[in-house]
């Protein structure tokens, strides 16, 4: 076996997968942008109230974990490997096709609301097949790096989503703004479907072989025998799985409660209302370093070691954001944040993979599905009560105590990279 280096080293069709699959979550990024920045102009064309506009999230998480339910478990069924690029732009050309059709055909706010329910179920059942696909050409030495790497799409996209809607906002209207959806995507999914073929992943696995690496399959391609319901319980017979819902579901609380009103927090702090809204994004700046150094790392320290540092920094940051009263404070804070905001997801999935490899994308479907939907819909309604009860002080109190709560899962966990040194030769 191969000496594990600091210096990643893959073959170049790993490094061009590796491309293609940042480009694909940096679409996820901007097309969750999108509506925020928008919402103003939806509101006022079709007379929304805050329910109605509200309702408006609703169906898109409902979408959002059907699809990544249905396309997780499908990935599974149809083929790991190459045969995900199938399932993967199916799950991307529904979103390419929603973007389109929300340009051409939301005439009304019952058409615009429909749209969103495409555009959901793209982004809950891309996003897992997604990080599998990428999890799949590469050697399982370096999986936390290539899946930390492919997770920068979200923070430089949550940073170059404002200056894309402003730029089509400045001669366009709300609209063409989702028009910015199909012109990511369509490149993005014609690159893949060359890039993912049997016999691209043939030479990827011959490379591994020859440089003493370990595949991260034994074959190129898999299909779970059995039951339709077979990836499920594969999947939920594993305590990783199980445990990591629970562990992403305490962390995407905390993102959600504290980023549904950060921007208020700082209008509060009298600034105005373009500079709260930029300060809002500027962990997107060291968020693609977090992730990148966090998924190395666990490679190397393991994944729940790592885990365990981003849960206390997490935490440490969350009751940082307290001391916020001056655009200086807020960019050293948020800054911080950002290191360790995006970081815990990239290195939990490349767990899952290395937990469940023949049902991995069923296991991050149903991670994605429940953690995100659920703590989409709870988490900013139970905040804003706190903040209007007690302020923003205990609030972030409140948050850091459920990242806190996040050892509880990850002690339950079994470390899978160790288990993987053990077994080496």
């Amino acid at each position: 076996m191969a000496k594990i280096s600091w210096v990643p080293r893959a073959h170049p069709l790993s490094w061009v997968t590796l491309a293609v699959t940042t480009g694909a979550i940096l679409m996820t990024a901007v097309d969750g942008g999108i509506l925020p920045a928008v919402l103003p102009a939806i509101q006022q064309e079709f007379e929304l109230n805050a329910a109605q506009a509200g309702s408006i999230n609703t169906v898109f998480f409902l979408g959002l974990i059907v699809g990544a339910l249905l396309f997780g478990w499908l990935s599974d069924r149809i083929g790991t490997g190459y045969r995900r690029t199938w399932t993967w732009n199916v799950a991307m050309a529904i979103g390419i096709l929603g973007g389109a059709l929300t340009f051409g055909f939301a005439g009304s706010f019952v058409a615009f609301l429909l749209l969103r329910i495409p555009m959901g179920m793209s982004r809950g059942g891309s996003e897992p097949v997604n990080v599998a696909l990428v999890g799949e050409w590469w050697p399982r030495e370096y999986r936390g790096f290539a899946i930390g790497v492919h997770h920068t799409g979200f923070p430089l996209g949550q940073f170059l989503t404002g200056a894309l809607i402003a730029a089509v906002l400045g001669v366009a209207g709300w609209r063409e703004a989702f028009l910015l959806i199909p012109l990511l995507g369509i490149p993005i999914i014609v690159a893949q479907a060359f890039v993912g073929t049997a016999r691209n992943q043939a030479r990827v696995y011959d490379w591994i072989d020859r440089n003493g690496y370990t595949r991260p399959l034994p074959e190129l391609s898999t299909r779970l025998e059995g039951s339709v319901l077979a990836p499920v319980k594969e999947a939920l017979s594993n305590a990783n799985v199980r445990w990591s819902v629970v562990l992403i579901f305490l962390f995407l609380w905390a993102e959600a409660g504290a980023v549904t009103f950060l921007t208020v927090q700082l209008v509060e702090a009298d600034m105005s209302f373009a500079l709260a809204a930029f300060l809002s994004g500027v962990s997107g700046l060291t968020g693609w370093l977090g992730q990148v150094v966090w998924g190395a790392w666990s490679d190397h320290a393991g994944r729940k070691f790592a885990i365990r540092f981003l849960v206390i920094g997490w935490s440490i940051t969350l009751l940082a954001m307290i001391l916020i009263t001056s655009p200086g404070s807020a960019w050293i804070v948020l800054l911080a944040w950002g290191l360790f905001r995006n970081a815990p997801f990239p290195v939990v999935y490349a767990l899952l993979i290395d937990s469940v490899p023949k049902s991995a994308g069923t296991a991050m479907g149903i991670m994605i599905g429940l953690a995100l939907g659920v703590s989409g819909a709870l988490a900013a309604p139970i905040s804003g009560w706190i903040i209007d009860t007690w302020g923003f002080g205990v609030h972030y109190v409140v948050l850091a105590a459920i990242c806190l709560l996040g050892l509880i899962p990850l002690s339950r966990m079994t470390e899978t990279v160790a288990v993987v040194k053990e077994k080496a030769p």
